[in-house]
């Protein structure tokens, strides 16, 4: 029988120093249905083959998905010429980066990611009982010299965000090399590719070369963003057969539902919805930036499906007034005061219109009139 003095169960170091992860608000006050740009959700939605395979999964829930998700793996490995023995499947790509750091990170042992790098890798890293040490970044880009230099003996994961969400910045392949060049050989280097297809610059690589050519590089990826499947929580990696080995050995036995590994395959055949889905971001995220440096607002250059707006020295203007004001028109955008930007917003591309009607209210908040 527990009293009120009795010994409460501790939770191991790391783990307190942890800030909850809070996702992109979805909701306004008055019961108004909002428009929501703060989660990089596309806007084109799921693929109707997609929607199609995930109704047909429903006559078969009483019974246990496929522990290896193989029709999916088989299905990414078909698209991308991989081999499918190598993919891993997750609950999203947030499961395969913990599992990362459940499998190589300790006690003692030290993680490094960017200064604006993804919260997840924080989290990973101290619910394992490691450090986490923040490498600096140069105009809000990974400074691949500043991770070089943050390496120690104690090292032992590199996370990388390439796109990184939320400034994103890229960089090259070549730049991303290097830094695999000058890790030592028990570190692993795992490559954030969330936002790769939306990519169109030709020194880009998600990293599949690499891991195909070396022992201590991963690249994981999602179908929460371009193929639309957030819902779900589908993501993948790519990994050399022995780090394969060890997340099989780890991960949930059904870590993915039948419905999710139906949903996944059918989005990953369907490239005419992917193709669209890239040829409205490249239409519209150009178009935004345009807009809102017209309006006066700094804008970090995207290569992804979102852009980072400032309001540092604009008139007295703040990031936090902005999202008010936004909001009481019924538009969310993303606050990133965790990632140490408190004074910018992050913007989904999303409709057409909303996409102007994002403009339109930014231009009343500024007392501008838009193009």
């Amino acid at each position: 029988m527990s009293t009120s003095s009795s010994p409460a169960p501790i939770p191991r170091p790391g783990i307190l120093d942890i800030d909850i992860y809070v996702p992109g608000e979805s909701k306004v006050a008055g019961g108004v249905k909002p428009i929501k740009l703060s989660s990089n959700e596309t806007p084109l939605g799921p693929s109707p083959k997609a929607i199609e395979a995930y109704n047909a999964s429903a006559k078969d829930l009483e019974r246990y998905p496929d522990g290896q998700a193989t029709a999916l793996r088989n299905a990414i490995a078909r698209r991308y010429g991989l081999d499918a023995g190598r993919i891993v499947c997750g609950a999203g790509s947030d499961e395969l980066l913990t599992m990362l750091a459940h499998a190589y990170l300790g006690p003692g042992d030290e993680g490094i990611y960017t200064t604006h790098g993804f919260l997840v890798y924080r989290i990973a890293i101290l619910a394992c009982g490691a450090v986490p040490v923040i490498a600096p970044e140069k105009n809000l880009k990974t400074d691949v010299d500043a991770i070089l230099a943050a390496v120690t003996a104690r090292t032992r994961v590199v996370f990388l965000a390439n796109p990184n969400n939320p400034t994103g910045t890229y960089i090259p392949i070549d730049e991303v090399r290097r830094l695999h060049a000058g890790l030592p050989g028990h570190v692993l280097l795992v490559l954030d590719a969330a936002y790769s297809e939306y990519v169109r610059r030709n020194d880009y690589e998600a990293g599949l070369e690499l891991v195909a050519t070396t022992s201590n590089t991963v690249m994981t990826r999602t179908f929460s963003k371009i193929h639309g499947l957030a819902a779900l929580r589908i993501g993948w990696a790519y990994c050399p057969e022995a780090i394969a080995g060890v997340l099989n050995r780890i991960r949930g036995p059904f870590n993915l539902s039948s419905s999710s590994i139906a949903a996944g395959t059918a989005a990953i055949e369907d490239r005419a919805h992917e193709d669209a889905a890239i040829a409205h971001n490249e239409r519209w995220l150009p178009w935004l930036t345009s807009e809102i440096e017209r309006l006066g607002l700094p804008v970090t250059p995207s290569v992804a499906n979102f852009l980072l707006m400032h309001f540092d020295g604009v008139g007295g203007k703040t990031a936090a007034t902005a999202d008010e004001f936004l909001r009481g028109r019924g538009i969310i955008l993303r606050r990133v005061t965790g990632y140490g930007l408190p004074n910018a917003l992050r913007l989904t591309i999303g409709t057409e219109d909303e996409n102007r009607a994002v403009v339109a209210a930014l231009a009343a908040y500024l007392g501008k009139t838009p193009a």
